[in-house]
């Protein structure tokens, strides 16, 4: 009976439990929700490059000067450009905030707090240390390093800085700013062209990051050409409505008739893990762009932590601003056709295919028309076509042959420039450039451009690889770059007498295309699974390499010319020694002048008799010999190679400002031909 009863008890909850679990319950709230751009972005900011507050002032540093730099070039204007970042006291941060600090009360409460056991522990480790390096030291022992003890345990106080950014460029439109600054994924880059941006994002980034970080407001100081006033914006970012929200918008009188931007943000970040990553990326940036002039400042209530660096403009040649090109028929999905069949303005089909696709001439849409099927024909209106007919369009736009794209919507940095800025920033002891014609992957078209240095201030030894796209700089993940397993693994650095361990190299590779193949959610790298980009980024380099090799060639030969004649120098004291005791002897031995009845001889031999010959005019004699020898062999290579080597170097000569630039040749034979 007790055995019936407790095995039969505990099912009834069980049961009870089962008929609860059933009941569905009811929610008067519906499970669906949406999120703002602004939203998702603040989310996941680390697919912007805001992973950390390092990371962020780095982005932050970046959007600001490259839009920037786009903003000037798209007057044709000179870049100038100017980027301070402020150091911010924690208690000056208060001060802005107007918030009272507070000393601790409650010690222990803080993850930097250390107890008196621990710090016992860590003092008696400490003096442990010193004890057996003072042994060592007594001994004459070696010291090694010292090992760092761990300290406490603390993520460390927040360090917040001002970034400022000031440039000459076009400036905003009065009524444009909170909706440019205010509202992510709105902007005047979008579209199919060569552009800097990755995301569209820009400064937008940076103002959800100092909404996330100290909570406070971005200043847009702006004005355009011709205007009498400058636009003075406070605003932040409503993330959750993705709305601008205004602090303060008013006009100010532009007494200066300046025109430009000034963006000023207050953020979180960490200049000291970041530092060099800042500089090599204004480095880099002086390299590809040595049109532009940059003066950064990094501020500081320590002396000793200010820098000011100024890199100034090399060239007044400043690339084409990159023109909005049509997409290549190649390269579109359904979405897209979609699209542009609900913004054309064309009637038919026929205008259609021709005028918002590259490469489709009137002749070859009527035959692409036909090819489609009966229920197509070139009158028939655009905007009645069925989603079976555009996928129709789409599938023959997969199979059809289309002529290539052309590069004439590309704007690469140049040959020129590229060389340049090499030459400004590294002062190499050679370097060689080369540009690629343009070649298309997926229906976009991109160019290649390389520059191999050796030598150089800064640069250490092996491979140091530069890398570009749409001429920014990558830092980040260059492991998996098309660019650095190129250099590392498929160039035969020996076989252009290039020593890849010993030698500073110096490798810069620029991609510039309408679409560069990014890869991973920072867009920090090129993959590597692209076969015509790293064929192009391979034959751009060995290029470069050939160049080089024949400079290095013809450096060994002239250093193999110099050695020969210091060694014909050396024996050349010996040698008139010798021959003039010979001349002595047969000057005072009478059957020796008999054997050489020679009229010349007998000069010699009087001329050695009476000492006006003597072992100095034979040093003389044989040096001059030595000297003209050389001369002619170095004028007859110099103009062998001149006419059958190639590569030849150009030399570039550029004015700016009226100032005079002398070239130094060290050299002791010129060749100059005339060809007419």
């Amino acid at each position: 009976m007790d055995t019936e009863g407790s095995s039969g008890s505990p099912e009834e909850p069980k049961k009870a439990k089962r008929g609860r679990s059933k009941t569905p319950q009811k929610s008067n709230e519906s499970l669906l929700k949406q999120k703002s751009p602004a939203e998702f972005f603040a989310e996941n900011k680390n697919i912007a490059g805001f992973d950390n507050p390092g990371k962020s002032l780095y982005t932050t540093v970046r959007e600001l000067v490259e839009n920037s730099l786009d903003s000037a070039e798209s007057i044709s204007e000179l870049p100038v450009i100017e980027i301070a970042i402020e150091e911010i006291s924690k208690s000056k941060f208060n001060t802005m905030i107007g918030l009272v600090d507070r000393e601790r009360v409650d010690k222990e409460l803080y993850d930097d707090f250390e107890s008196t056991k621990a710090r016992e522990k860590r003092l008696a480790k400490e003096a442990r240390i010193q004890e057996i390096q003072a042994k060592n030291v007594a001994l004459g022992k070696k010291l090694k390093e010292a090992a760092t003890v761990k300290g406490v345990k603390g993520r460390g106080e927040a360090a917040f800085f001002r970034v400022t950014c000031k440039d000459n460029g076009r400036g905003m439109p009065h009524d444009d700013i909170p909706n440019m600054f205010g509202r992510v994924l709105s902007g005047t880059k979008y579209g199919l062209k060569q552009t800097r941006g990755k995301f569209g994002l820009g400064a937008k980034m940076a103002l959800i990051w100092s909404k996330m970080s100290t909570g406070l407001p971005i200043d847009i100081v702006s004005s355009m050409r011709g205007q009498n006033y400058v636009s003075f914006c406070r605003l932040d970012i409503d993330i959750h409505r993705n709305i601008p929200h205004v602090h303060l918008h008013e006009k100010r009188e532009n007494k200066d008739h300046w025109h430009g931007a000034e963006i000023q943000v207050i953020i979180e970040g960490n200049w000291t893990t970041y530092r060099s990553k800042i500089l090599h990326y204004m480095r880099q940036m002086a390299v590809i762009t040595p049109y532009a002039q940059f003066l950064f400042k990094f501020i500081s209530d320590t002396a000793d932590k200010n820098v000011t660096i100024r890199f100034a403009r090399r060239t007044d040649v400043m690339p084409p601003v990159p023109p909005e090109t049509k997409h290549h028929p190649s390269a579109v999905d359904l979405l897209l056709i979609k699209r542009l069949i609900t913004e054309t303005s064309k009637k038919n089909l026929l205008q259609f295919l021709q005028h918002e696709f590259v490469n489709i001439r009137k002749s070859y849409a009527e035959r692409l028309i036909g090819e489609m099927g009966p229920d197509f024909s070139p009158k028939m209106s655009v905007k009645s076509l069925t989603s079976q007919q555009i996928v129709r369009i789409h599938q023959l736009f997969r199979q059809a042959k289309f002529d290539d794209p052309s590069g004439d919507c590309l704007s690469p940095a140049g040959e020129y420039n590229l060389r340049l800025g090499i030459i400004k920033e590294l002062q190499p002891d050679l370097v060689a450039t080369y540009a690629g014609s343009p070649q298309v992957f997926e229906g976009h078209p991109f160019i290649v451009e390389a520059g191999i240095s050796l030598g150089g201030k800064d640069v250490k030894q092996g491979l140091n690889i530069f890398r570009f796209a749409n001429r920014i700089p990558l830092l980040f993940e260059q492991g998996a770059d098309v660019i650095t397993r190129t250099a590392l693994k498929r160039i035969n650095w020996n076989s252009y007498k290039i020593n890849q361990m010993q030698d500073k190299i110096g490798v810069f590779v620029s991609i510039v295309s309408t679409k560069i193949p990014f890869k991973g959610t920072g867009k920090e790298y090129i993959g590597d699974d692209i076969t015509e980009i790293s064929s192009a980024v391979k034959s751009a380099i060995q290029q470069c390499c050939l160049q080089l090799k024949s400079k290095i060639v013809k450096r060994l030969q002239a250093r193999e010319r110099q050695e020969r004649k210091r060694n014909l120098n050396r024996y050349i004291p010996d040698a008139s020694r010798a021959v003039m005791e010979v001349l002595q002897q047969m000057a005072h031995d009478p059957e020796a002048k008999q054997l050489h009845s020679d009229k010349e001889d007998d000069e010699i031999l009087k001329k050695v008799a009476s000492q006006e010959i003597s072992e100095m005019t034979l040093r003389e004699c044989l040096t001059q010999h030595v000297e003209q020898v050389d001369y002619e062999m170095a004028l007859e290579y110099a103009t062998q190679s001149g006419v059958n080597e190639e590569p030849r170097e150009a030399i570039y000569l550029n004015s700016l400002e009226g100032s005079h630039n002398f070239f130094n040749f060290h050299s002791p034979v010129f060749v100059f031909r005339l060809i007419p």
